[in-house]
């Protein structure tokens, strides 16, 4: 069941790419596709983060109409198809799972990440931090070339040692801030935002879910700040901070924080 409706997928794609198709569809690149895929992954993480099913169920759907979208620009130019994009996904996950596939012992999820980059670099990559997105947010990259790193030992000996590089940075940005130093400045913040996700992988948090959460939190607050307001007969630009305040506390407390 699951392949026919596949293939009819694959089919639908190739009608609005064919001659009687549509035109906006016709007209698309694999460079056109890149904000749609973008955004199509991100709404695919909003649903996760809301624990909505439905909605990610949709998005799901939405994401794999990208991958087949890109497979049929690809096959019309004669590049590669479905069914090769299909293929090689079966056989990296074969090879890079000996310990099912094969007769490998691998028994636990931090063997298997570090045998993973060992299988990557038999596969010719130059280094350890090849593989890594340029397109990625800088926060989430910066957190996975930490993580592919450490895989290799290249980390702080335990928690204590983050904490005090974090101070480090902090106290650097300070001095910066008080020498008047632009660059300086905007150097030493990333310094400092880099030594924070070092200590987010070491309390075992994603920074790019914690912030995306935070971003959303204060989104939905700031929302109902704007909404009392408006229910009073005002808006934010005729109010003082202290009234804003007042009432985004009384969110905060709502919320049992």
């Amino acid at each position: 069941m699951t392949g026919k409706k596949f293939e009819k997928l694959v089919a639908i794609m190739r009608k609005l790419r064919g001659e009687n198709g549509c035109p906006w569809d016709k007209e698309q690149t694999h460079a056109s596709l890149r904000p749609y895929l973008v955004e199509e992954t991100y709404e695919v993480l909003e649903a996760i983060d809301t624990e909505d099913m439905e909605d990610l169920k949709q998005e799901l759907g939405d994401l794999l109409l990208q991958i087949i979208f890109h497979a049929q620009i690809a096959e019309e130019n004669h590049h590669f198809n479905i069914n090769d994009v299909i293929e090689s996904i079966i056989d990296k996950l074969i090879r890079r799972h000996p310990h099912v596939f094969g007769d490998a012992v691998i028994k636990t999820a931090a063997e298997q990440t570090k045998n993973w980059e060992r299988l990557k670099k038999t596969e010719g990559r130059a280094s350890i931090l090849e593989g890594v997105p340029k397109n990625l947010s800088a926060l989430l990259r910066a957190w996975r070339l930490q993580s592919k790193a450490a895989q290799v030992g290249f980390d702080w000996d335990n928690i204590s040692d983050v904490w005090k590089k974090v101070e480090e940075e902090m106290d650097e940005l300070k001095e910066a801030i008080q020498k008047n130093q632009p660059d300086a400045v905007e150097n030493e913040f990333g310094d400092l935002l880099f030594s924070l996700v070092n200590l987010s992988r070491f309390l075992s948090v994603n920074p790019e879910d914690a912030l995306r959460h935070t971003i959303r939190k204060f989104t939905q607050r700031f929302q109902e700040v704007e909404k009392q307001l408006q229910l009073q007969g005002k808006s934010p630009q005729t109010v003082s901070l202290e009234e804003m305040d007042k009432i985004w506390n009384q969110t905060k407390k709502r919320d049992g924080e």
